[in-house]
């Protein structure tokens, strides 16, 4: 393969039909022992690679619930990089946005796991992703992103180059999601916080961005256990919660483990559709995910239509989604990934964001039950009851004004 250090930009006709997503393709090499492991000595188990990568991950997700990513990334013509590009290759999904070199060395995580499936211990060399994803490159697909239904952007983009993509949005009405990655990369929320509209942290990437956009105030770790209930944990997050919603973020979506997701708004942002901004040509993955879900999960269960007015001057509004249970749990690496792609791929869909983000709670569910970060199939039947089980089980725990 030759490198490609220039885009061949898309003629128009098919960027309505794609979601933008910017940040890092990984290889991952997954480690797990099959006892636990001992210091300055190596265990038996299993090494397998995994294509990874946030936003990677997360494209790959959309792509299987019927909405096409449109990648903008950095990889090496290496033997990592060359990986990565075989699901995209046999998906027929564009490799327009990927700058591709020999000079560029392809990001590779090596994470240990322990004998319970939780990452022990990890390294990652990702430092490529921030000299070769840079702003020149992603400024070229203005045009992409002003045709897109939403842009995800993953904190492993520099800070230029994530200020860049999130400008662009901002001047051509593109909804913007924030994907954290981890705790350090978090804070890079401080430079663009006012033109997101959707960010999805855990516990304690909230914390960590909190941090970075508030002067005064210093957040701490929570403290919990499996007796905590939603309503303390709530009670305890929501200071750094706001301050996330006081600088601009409009929703934030906050994973919580086995204890669900809460979806949190304030002031005028509308709960309802997003996205798309044309006629949304997506395939018949797409046209069925919104049939079926629109049927199992009645977008007039939180707001009817005569509330929406009443709603839109209200301050904060807080929705408890519960995880839904899984079968077996086999790997958590691409479950807040995939929680990401499947509301992302919703919100393309049509669905409105309590719809989506209870799909996106299914999507997950699949994928902690997958050795790989991103199952190799979805079952829509499968995604439909899952993700009506959550929808069914959603709970408002705050909505009062905060004057």
């Amino acid at each position: 393969m030759m490198d490609r250090q220039k885009p061949h930009v898309g003629n128009g006709k098919d960027e309505a039909e794609t979601v933008i997503i910017i940040g890092g393709m990984v290889l991952d090499i997954h480690a797990t022992p099959s006892i636990p492991p001992n210091p300055r000595t190596t265990a038996p188990g299993k090494v397998q690679y995994a294509a990874g990568g946030v936003a990677r991950n997360i494209a790959e997700c959309v792509s299987k619930l019927g909405t096409k990513p449109y990648m903008i990334s950095a990889l090496g013509l290496d033997m990592p990089g060359n990986l990565l590009l075989e699901y995209w290759k046999s998906a027929g999904l564009s490799l327009e946005g990927i700058r591709m070199g020999h000079e560029i060395e392809t990001p590779v995580v090596c994470i240990v796991f322990d004998t319970e499936g939780e990452p022990a211990a990890g390294v990652a060399s990702v430092g490529s992703l921030e000299r070769f994803l840079t702003p020149e490159w992603i400024v070229q697909f203005k045009r992409n992103i002003a045709s897109a239904p939403i842009v995800m952007v993953d904190a492993n983009l520099s800070q230029p180059a994530l200020k860049t993509s999130c400008q662009l949005a901002a001047e051509v009405g593109t909804p913007v999601w924030f994907e954290p990655v981890s705790v350090a990369k978090s804070k890079r929320i401080a430079s663009v916080a006012k033109y997101v509209t959707f960010t999805s942290p855990n516990e304690d990437e909230l914390i960590s961005m909190a941090n970075s956009l508030s002067s005064k105030q210093k957040f701490s770790p929570i403290t919990k256990n499996n007796n905590t209930t939603i309503s303390s944990l709530f009670q305890q997050l929501k200071p750094a919660i706001w301050v996330l919603l006081e600088n601009g973020i409009k929703v934030v979506i906050l994973t919580l483990g086995s204890k669900g997701v809460l979806l949190c708004s304030k002031g005028r942002f509308d709960f309802q559709h997003i996205g798309p901004k044309r006629n949304n040509r997506s395939h018949e993955i797409g046209k069925k995910l919104h049939e079926t879900i629109s049927q199992l999960c009645p977008s007039d269960r939180f707001f009817s239509a005569s509330r929406l007015e009443e709603r839109s001057h209200m301050s904060p509004y807080v929705v408890h989604f519960p995880a839904v249970e899984c079968a077996s749990v086999v790997r958590l690496t691409g479950a807040g990934d995939c929680l990401v792609g499947g509301a992302v791929a919703s919100i393309c869909a049509g669905l409105d964001v309590m719809q989506s983000v209870a799909v996106g709670i299914a999507a997950a569910k699949g994928a902690v039950e997958v050795e790989t970060n991103v199952p190799n199939y979805y079952n829509l039947d499968q995604i439909a009851a899952d993700a009506r089980s959550a929808y069914s089980g959603a709970k408002v725990v705050f909505c009062e004004s905060m004057l």
